[in-house]
């Protein structure tokens, strides 16, 4: 088993604790390595409602690519999803627990070809994979690419994200023709430019689209025939300020603190995995238990995604999860008045509110702020930042059942106290902010359309 320099272990025992270390994590938050905007961030959110986002995927995911005879059996004895008619050609989301039921994490998983797969998202679940296949007996060889932030050199693969109204019409305009008839989260396979694209069915926001990818070497060939197909249907190409806030829209949580810190067999995890993985704590919530912030499947609403018909590491603790769903992931939609106080207290004499940027202001790759409801908390606050189509700033939070109600009004804590020295935080006082609990996704048009699928 290859075995990382500088393990999350050692990390752990020298800040004196896992909440010590992610409180205080020197590291930057999750950077996406293309420009920050093409033209606004405003303008570049609208597209996806409005006529069609260009979105460059390529560099900001890690990529795990999984081949031989066991690859199948590795990924069932992983994941919480059913595996049951998962053809070649075919995409899920693939969620990992700890063996106590808590979330590791998720990633889309890819199968690409017989005893093939292709696994492809945040590091977390890709590195509780690869530590599996390393320390199990599986008939597996492995390909992990990093994201460009780690990797020496170009990715293997370009991947594009192409969403909103036109999106159809723009493929069918590169394509020269009508798009071959594809279901949700299956692939097809077209030309584009004279080469090969693979292209994934697939909606961000409940928006019509496709995830194109291929050899990284015709990415740009690609990618400039379809900004000439989107010329006159409005493409616009959206940099990482824009693409980092769409899942406020579409209801996901990119990053919840992963279970790695603790439970049953998570010494031997934490001894093979590297400390720069570890990531980063923000936020209100304060507790010395790293267990308190952990989160279950259930807590984010991934309970469809669950089943029993196969044994998985955590499987028995998971059906316990089942029976107790405590909480509900749902949009808090913050007070506007209370989110201007906040910021226009960086004007007025005194110690200001932490500073909120936009369009996300998430400042730690895990984010828990406290809500409260009269006082009590109720729940966690993930997420946050800005829909310029929606125009209002909101967070994604999993809150206590008996507070989740639409409508129910609840207080958002936020900044830290004490401020934890990572660099993005200044000195800084907490601030309540009023917050009105929302489905999630905020967006009607993405709920019906996800739920329809």
């Amino acid at each position: 088993m290859t075995a990382l320099p500088q393990n999350l272990a050692s990390a752990v025992s020298s800040a004196g604790s896992a909440v010590a270390l992610l409180r205080n994590a020197q590291a930057r938050p999750t950077v996406f390595p293309v420009a920050p905007e093409f033209s606004n961030w405003r303008s570049e959110q609208q597209s996806w409602r409005e006529s069609v986002a260009l979105l460059d995927q390529s560099h900001h995911m890690t990529d795990l690519f999984l081949r031989g005879s066991d690859a199948l059996r590795l990924l069932r004895d992983l994941a919480v999803n059913s595996f049951e008619n998962f053809t070649v050609d075919r995409a899920k989301q693939f969620i990992a627990v700890n063996h106590e039921g808590f979330l590791i994490g998720d990633a889309i998983l890819f199968h690409l070809e017989k005893d093939y797969f292709d696994l492809v998202g945040h590091s977390m679940a890709v590195d509780w994979v690869q530590y599996q296949l390393e320390s199990g007996d599986y008939d597996v060889t492995a390909e992990r690419d990093g994201n460009s932030i780690v990797r020496p050199g170009p990715p293997r693969l370009y991947r594009y994200e192409l969403q909103g109204p036109n999106a159809l019409a723009l493929v069918e305009k590169a394509i020269g023709g009508e798009i071959p008839a594809v279901k949700f989260f299956h692939m097809t396979s077209f030309s584009i430019a004279g080469v090969r694209v693979r292209a994934l069915r697939h909606g961000m926001a409940g928006q019509p689209g496709f995830e194109l990818f291929g050899p990284w070497e015709e990415g740009e060939r690609v990618r400039d025939a379809l900004l000439a197909a989107g010329a006159d249907l409005g493409v616009v190409p959206v940099g990482s300020m824009g693409y980092s806030s769409a899942n406020l829209e579409s209801g996901w949580v990119p990053s919840p603190l992963p279970a790695i810190f603790s439970g049953h067999g998570m010494d031997d995890y934490a001894a093979w995995l590297g400390a720069e993985r570890a990531g980063s704590l923000a936020g209100s919530f304060s507790s010395n238990r790293i267990d308190d912030y952990y989160v279950t499947p259930y807590d984010l609403d991934y309970g469809r995604s669950v089943a029993f018909d196969h044994d998985f590491i955590g499987r028995a603790a998971l059906e316990r999860h089942a029976e107790n769903q405590r909480r509900r992931k749902v949009t808090l939609v913050w007070n506007a008045d209370d989110v201007a106080a906040a910021i226009g207290s960086l004007f007025i004499p005194g110690l200001p509110a932490k500073y909120l940027s936009l369009p996300k202001s998430r400042y730690g790759l895990y984010q828990a702020d406290t809500v409260l409801s009269s006082g009590t908390q109720v729940g966690l606050s993930m997420d946050c930042g800005y829909m310029a189509n929606e125009q209002v700033f909101a967070s994604l939070a999993t809150i206590d059942v008996s507070a989740a109600a639409v409508g129910t009004e609840l207080t958002v804590i936020w900044g830290e106290e004490p401020n934890s020295s990572k660099p993005q935080v200044e000195r800084h006082r907490q601030v309540e902010i009023r917050a009105t609990v929302a489905p999630a996704p905020y967006v009607q048009f993405a709920r019906s359309s996800y739920r329809d699928r």
